[in-house]
């Protein structure tokens, strides 16, 4: 019996798929106006934003077909121990399996073999199970934004500590979920 679904790192030929299921899932919360991670240039080309050091994305496979994806990059105008976790969007099928956990253990992990100490992140009001995920793994929330995301329309703020990693764990393609 498989699984309910896989996860794994990017690759080129995700970047259709993702994109998509940003451009679907943001306006599904009323967030496709300005100030919102769906304008951000990175989303037609994820695979390649992501391939750079300090950086990971991973997407969620259900059948076969990208159904969801997330990741971590370095929190732009931060400190450098801080990252911010991105982009982590389900299609409604995927909704309800236990893959946000999944991914977000996934990512976690990822941050952490990277040498991150921190992890912040930036919603919005009626994010309601986005913000239950984030609250059960260990965020709390903020009172004002960190960095300079350029996601002003965002309204609430998380983050969270992390444990630091062994040196020989330091590989986030190999995290085993």
């Amino acid at each position: 019996m498989s699984p309910a679904f896989r996860i794994r790192p990017i690759e080129p030929r995700d970047d259709a798929a993702v994109a998509a299921i940003i451009r679907a899932v943001m306006p599904e919360f009323g967030a496709d106006g300005p100030g919102f991670a769906i304008h951000d240039p990175e989303v037609a080309t994820m695979s390649a934003a992501y391939a750079a050091p300090g950086r990971a994305y991973f997407v969620v496979e259900r059948d076969g077909a990208v159904a969801g994806g997330g990741g971590i990059a370095e929190l732009e105008g931060s400190d450098p121990d801080l990252c911010e976790l991105r982009k982590m969007y389900f299609l409604p099928p995927l909704r309800g399996l236990g893959a946000g956990t999944a991914l977000m253990q996934r990512c976690l992990d990822a941050a952490r073999s990277l040498g991150y100490r921190r992890c912040y992140i930036e919603t919005l009001t009626g994010m309601d199970a986005a913000q239950a995920l984030y609250l059960k793994s260990g965020f709390t929330p903020l009172c004002a934004p960190l960095g300079s995301t350029g996601h002003f329309a965002c309204d609430r703020y998380f983050i969270r500590p992390l444990q630091p990693v062994p040196d020989a764990a330091r590989d986030p393609a190999k995290i085993a979920i």
